[in-house]
């Protein structure tokens, strides 16, 4: 059985420390290249433990974690880096899901409200519009705040205004990794049956980690913050 619980417990691959640094989709093929199996397994550990749906956040939070820890080469120990993220962060990201989600469902529905309603009075377009921009803000700011929030412990409105700021700062790649996520599911509608494992093999976990990926400098941006500006002020005097 040694070989059922090293396809659990053992490292996950590396890079050669003199390998040239890859950006872009480069870098985001690379990592899936290598990590392609731990994400296989990711899935599976992310499906199992949101089996009780009250602890999906929790689950997505000990996602995000490890697909940071893809994008950042540490080690990673799959099934106890899991577990005691999903610990860590329970309380936390289920108040936090609880939170978005509602706030999300405001959204799409006023967005849907008013979309029915603006066909037949244009009036309502100005209102549409804003609903729509406003629901797209709150997806991106989720997409921010639960890497933040597994990247640094911080107090809740702390966590929530960075998340905020890296949102209007870069929006874009966030969005992109929404839109990426829309095309797999999409993908997975349009090819059903022959698409009927997509869920079960990597939708959620390469999902996840696209999130992570085009919000991770946003995070690390926003977190400098307080050091760049000690250390301006203290130029300043």
């Amino acid at each position: 059985m040694q070989w059922l619980r090293d396809m659990w417990t053992k490292e996950g691959p590396g890079i050669p420390k003199d390998a040239p640094a890859k950006t872009g989709f480069a870098l985001f093929a690379d990592i899936l290249a290598r990590e392609w199996w731990e994400m296989f397994k990711l899935n599976i550990l992310f499906i199992l433990a949101s089996l009780f749906v009250v602890t999906l956040p929790a689950a997505l939070a000990a996602m995000a974690r490890v697909s940071v820890a893809f994008l950042e080469d540490r080690n990673t120990y799959l099934l106890r880096d899991f577990t005691e993220a999903f610990l860590r962060y329970f309380w936390r990201a289920t108040a936090w899901g609880l939170a978005l989600a509602s706030a999300l469902a405001i959204g799409v529905h006023a967005t849907a409200t008013y979309a029915a309603g603006a066909r037949g009075n244009l009036m309502l377009a100005a209102p549409l519009a804003i609903a729509l921009v406003a629901t797209a803000f709150l997806a991106v700011t989720a997409c921010h705040l639960i890497v933040l929030m597994v990247m640094r412990d911080l107090p809740a409105l702390r966590l929530l205004r960075l998340a905020a700021l890296a949102s209007v700062a870069c929006p874009l790649p966030a969005l992109a990794a929404l839109g990426f996520n829309a095309a797999l599911w999409l993908a997975h509608i349009l090819f059903y049956p022959v698409s009927v494992f997509m869920p079960a093999t990597f939708n959620f976990s390469l999902g996840m980690f696209a999130v992570a990926f085009a919000v991770h400098r946003a995070a690390e941006m926003v977190l400098d913050l307080p050091t760049h500006c000690k250390s301006h002020a203290r130029d300043a005097s």
